[in-house]
């Protein structure tokens, strides 16, 4: 009984990792095409619709985040950091759309790359082999 006890709590955590590391990739992927629009802003017509609508797909990317590091955490017993990670990158979002809307492009651009490459390293942590997401070792 024990053996399968734990084997089902194993088997469970997989998946609450793939869920935070889906939302980690969709997180990075709002924020590659934000860069892609603020391009788009300055050479088409369209672009600062795409822009605008990107940066609420990316600030609800954000709180997904934010939900997928919680859900890894509470159910399966992992270490809070992941929520750590995710409550500062959805401060940064905030800080990303508030500098955006008082048009302050010399903070808003850099702070978009200082984004874009914690995301990436954020995900890049999550897909290491022998990590589960949960901010602790497997061995």
């Amino acid at each position: 009984m024990a053996t399968q006890a734990r084997t089902t709590t194993t088997a469970a955590a997989p998946h609450r990792s793939s869920f935070l590391q889906i939302a980690t990739a969709l997180q990075t992927l709002t924020i590659f095409i934000q860069a892609v629009s603020a391009g788009l802003l300055f050479t088409t017509a369209y672009g600062g619709v795409l822009h605008d609508v990107g940066a609420r797909v990316m600030y609800g990317a954000s709180m997904l985040y934010v939900l997928a590091a919680v859900l890894a955490w509470k159910p399966g017993g992992g270490s809070p950091r992941q929520i750590w990670y995710a409550t500062g990158f959805l401060a940064l979002a905030s800080a990303q759309v508030a500098v955006g809307i008082a048009h302050l492009s010399s903070v808003h651009v850099p702070l978009g790359v200082l984004m874009f490459g914690l995301s990436v390293l954020a995900l890049a942590r999550q897909a290491r082999p022998g990590h589960r997401g949960q901010g602790r070792s497997t061995r």
